[in-house]
């Protein structure tokens, strides 16, 4: 973060601008997401936020980071943390199976709250989310950062332009996450610990998933469905908001023991194919393409663990002569973590409702219940 006199200059010019709030920040599961992305972007933004109380399960990631990071609150629970006096807001970054009860804490302590997706695992916490905060009057915003970068925001105005959609479709091939990770990053753990939690969340994680699609459900669907609320929730809720909510899922498949998914979303005068899968080429090829008679839009998105990677927007049409131009666009330099931070620090101090809250994840949740059960009869 920023020296003491550095902030208290940036505090007192921000009061003369009258322009910037800084918000206190309390994080609730400090693992390699919170490392790598959450916490380069909130050093970014000492202007907007200071990072005040630390949760995590491990004793050992506590103590390893708040020296690092000069945090000196830390607490094994989390329902400690979110009812400390100097925290405003609070980051849920812990295992999905968790993310639905530290929220619904931090709601109860009035605190507004930024959670890494999935927001929860099925519609029953969902809706319970949605209300409290309601109820509370605190903000929600779920973090998916693909859809606050400027190339998504451009691709999606340059959509609403187009005449007439003939079809769309949505790509995201990538190799694990830890083949980039451990070439580029350094991230504290606590192997051991995480062992003995490894059991203790699966058990939980199978009795949320089963409420969600089915006591029956196999081990095949169930990671599918796990792969929908992780990388694929990231692709569907960007799709939505590209091309609005599908009128129904057409068809919806599963192979290769849930690692493999496709399906195709019914848009009334078009079709938007959907394709997915995880493997061992450390890349990542991700992208939504939407096709008219005359122009096709594409975003274009690279790895989220490599901080300031381009989002790019790429506009092909007929140049009129009767030749092909395409023209390649990186609108801002940037990484999209520290735009969403960006729109949660506006969304707060401004009193704004975020475009990434619980209802709009609730949709997320209508279009992965309807695939899992055409996954099912395929």
């Amino acid at each position: 973060m920023m020296s003491k006199r550095a902030l208290e200059k940036s505090d007192r010019n921000a009061a003369r601008n009258g322009s910037t709030q800084r918000i206190r920040v309390g994080i609730v599961g400090c693992g390699e997401v919170t490392q790598i992305m959450h916490w380069p972007s909130l050093n970014q933004l000492a202007h907007l936020y200071e990072v005040t109380g630390l949760c995590d399960i491990s004793e050992r990631v506590l103590e390893a980071l708040g020296a690092q990071w000069n945090v000196s609150a830390l607490t094994t629970n989390h329902a400690e943390l979110v009812k400390r006096s100097d925290v405003d807001v609070v980051l849920i970054a812990n295992p999905n199976a968790f993310h639905a009860e530290a929220i619904l804490a931090a709601i109860n302590a009035r605190k507004h709250v930024l959670v890494e997706k999935p927001m929860s695992v099925n519609r029953r916490e969902a809706e319970q989310i949605a209300a409290a905060q309601k109820a509370a009057g605190v903000l929600v915003q779920v973090g998916y950062m693909r859809r606050y970068a400027p190339a998504f925001g451009d691709a999606c105005a340059a959509v609403r332009r187009m005449r007439k959609i003939k079809f769309a479709r949505v790509r995201d091939f990538i190799g694990s996450n830890s083949l980039i990770i451990n070439r580029t990053s350094r991230v504290i753990r606590d192997e051991n610990f995480s062992r003995r939690l490894l059991k203790e969340t699966k058990q939980r994680d199978d009795e949320l998933i089963e409420e969600a699609i089915g006591s029956d459900a196999s081990e095949p669907l169930k990671t599918a469905y796990r792969l929908m609320l992780g990388l694929s929730s990231h692709d569907l809720s960007a799709m939505r908001e590209l091309l609005g909510m599908p009128k129904k899922v057409l068809f919806a498949a599963q192979r290769a023991n849930g690692r493999y998914l496709s399906a195709a979303f019914d848009y009334g005068s078009y079709v938007c194919q959907f394709e997915t899968g995880i493997d061992s080429i450390p890349r990542f090829d991700a992208h939504l393409e939407v096709y008219g008679a005359e122009k096709i839009i594409r975003v274009q998105y690279d790895t989220p663990y490599v901080r300031n990677l381009p989002i790019r927007l790429f506009i092909t049409e007929s140049n009129d002569r009767g030749g092909v131009t395409q023209v390649v666009s990186h609108p801002a330099w940037g990484d999209p973590f520290v735009a969403e931070w960006e729109a949660f620090h506006e969304n707060v101090t401004k009193k704004r409702l975020t475009k990434s809250g619980p209802t709009d994840f609730l949709q997320d949740l209508a279009l992965f219940e309807e695939m899992a059960q055409l996954m099912r009869q395929s």
